[in-house]
């Protein structure tokens, strides 16, 4: 019989941010955070929070590219006064209804860390810092330590006048996002050109911003972005002003780069390519996370994954297959990824928080809100799964059969393993050794069916996790299967 081995002497501290969510206002794009606001009794839909308390988020980010030309001043105070603002990158407009002080109320009522994104100056793109005559979208460090004095100063005189007398108190800021990437198409030939700031100017940036903020308190976990080879001048410019490294991993498929198999329709005719295909991505994440510890190495910083999910091109730009439970096992097996990089990485995730269009949520909303039920994504139920049944501190553990993916944590004298089977087909027999602990209990919550069963709006719970008692002895993970296993032990 194969079996899982856990070595609970070699251990670190688990960051509890390794599932984190990300709130980005989409517009067109997706509905997303209006989806979830109701507008007439001015708080977040109910059915929405309720959902909230199974997804369990850790940590909630607001900002994305949407930071790049966000003014905060302009989602503060009255309702009334509040003004709505073109959404540059997911075009559309955004009616500012929701700002600092709600998406902090949402992180309360989860229990989430907020984690804010500050616009650094537009992160040098000139078409979302000046978008048309008269706009000035360019976000300054003046701009961000006001907006950490006003979360965090207790005599805050603005923040009081909107009639909060105590601090939101927000710690951690990332400052620029994803500035080294390429968004400006050139005139003709559709090539993408970088317009951002090099990296020497993204140093330079962050490092006005880091000063700014660490002055109106110096009590922040600073995140400043540092992708690829971008983290060198970040982190030999800023040192000790900085905590974090931030940096994104999206796994990217089109026909062009030999995914048509996940795209459109076609991936519901060959389940046995999309299977492998799907699975292939955590060798992408392990590889990006390889290249950014060694970028870091040296200078002992710790690493921030601020944005991670499918990126699945298609004709309906849906990602259609990321509903399917093919997407769930692949999205487990990242998460394993992740978690056995966290001697370095604090923050991950693997899915956008919530909407009603696009895949990669961890959430779908209806849309009107009376036409159904809020679900959870086959993502989302694997991050709620994992983030509900996590020790503190990580474990080394392996399994002798190949097909079984497992990442191991404990917490006093309880044990928690997170389990992918990734063959499809054949569920496995293990026995699981505790490092010579003796186990008086183990319960599993499994999460397990056919690859290609898609979750819809007819059917919103056939991915609910089911708790069982097991054997350690003999537990048999299903085909397909993804468990959270907790063991008490003696």
């Amino acid at each position: 019989m194969n079996t899982i081995k856990i070595n609970a002497t070699s251990r670190h501290k688990l960051s509890p941010y390794l599932h984190m969510q990300f709130a980005e206002p989409l517009s067109n794009a997706d509905i997303s955070v209006d989806a979830a606001w109701n507008y007439v009794e001015n708080c977040w839909e109910k059915n929405f929070v309720k959902l909230i308390k199974r997804l369990a988020p850790p940590m909630i980010r607001w900002g994305g590219c949407f930071a790049s030309y966000y003014h905060w001043k302009e989602a503060v105070g009255p309702r009334s006064s509040r003004v709505p603002m073109l959404n540059l990158a997911w075009d559309g407009v955004f009616s500012n209804q929701i700002g600092t002080a709600e998406f902090v109320e949402l992180c309360r009522i989860a229990n989430s860390e907020p984690l804010m994104c500050v616009n650094m100056e537009s992160d040098g793109r000139k078409t979302w810092a000046y978008p048309c005559p008269g706009a000035d979208r360019r976000g300054t460090a003046e701009e961000a330590a006001e907006w950490v004095a006003y979360c965090n100063d207790p005599d805050n005189k603005l923040r009081k006048s909107h009639g909060y007398n105590d601090p939101l108190t927000i710690r951690y800021w990332q400052i620029g996002n994803e500035t080294s990437y390429f968004y400006a198409e050139a005139t003709g030939d559709r090539t993408w050109i970088r317009d951002g700031y090099t990296s020497k100017e993204n140093a330079a940036a962050a490092k006005r911003f880091a000063s700014a903020m660490r002055k109106a308190d110096n009590d922040l976990k600073l995140i400043a972005w540092g992708d690829d080879e971008y983290a060198i001048d970040v982190c030999e410019e800023l040192g000790d002003m900085i905590d974090l490294i931030a940096f994104h991993s999206h796994w990217v498929y089109s026909r062009e780069n030999g995914g048509e198999v996940l795209t459109d329709c076609y991936y519901r005719q060959d389940p046995e390519a999309v299977w492998n295909k799907m699975l292939s991505a955590s060798k992408e994440l392990d590889e990006k996370i390889i290249s950014m510890k060694e970028l870091v190495k040296p200078y002992n910083k710790r690493l921030a994954m601020t944005e991670g999910h499918f990126c699945i091109a298609d004709g309906r730009d849906r990602g259609d297959i990321l509903s399917s439970w093919a997407a769930g096992v692949a999205y487990a097996k990242n998460l394993n990824t992740i978690a056995r990089h966290s001697d370095v990485l604090d923050i991950a995730t693997c899915a956008d928080f919530f909407g009603n269009r696009w895949q990669v949520n961890a959430m779908m909303l209806p849309t009107p809100v009376y036409a159904g039920k809020a679900y959870l994504m086959p993502v989302g139920e694997v991050m709620g799964l994992y983030s509900q049944h996590c020790g503190k501190f990580a474990v080394q553990a392996e399994c002798s059969d190949k097909d079984v993916d497992v990442t191991a944590s404990v917490d006093g004298n309880k044990m928690y393993l997170h389990i992918v089977n990734t063959n499809a087909h054949s569920a496995i027999p293990l026995k699981i050794d505790a490092g010579g602990s003796s186990i008086a209990k183990a319960h599993a919550w499994e999460i397990a069916s056919a690859p290609w069963k898609e979750i819809n709006q007819l059917d919103t719970e056939c991915f609910l996790p089911v708790k069982k008692e097991i054997s350690p002895e003999k537990y048999i993970i299903p085909a397909a299967g993804v468990a959270a296993v907790e063991l008490e032990l003696i």
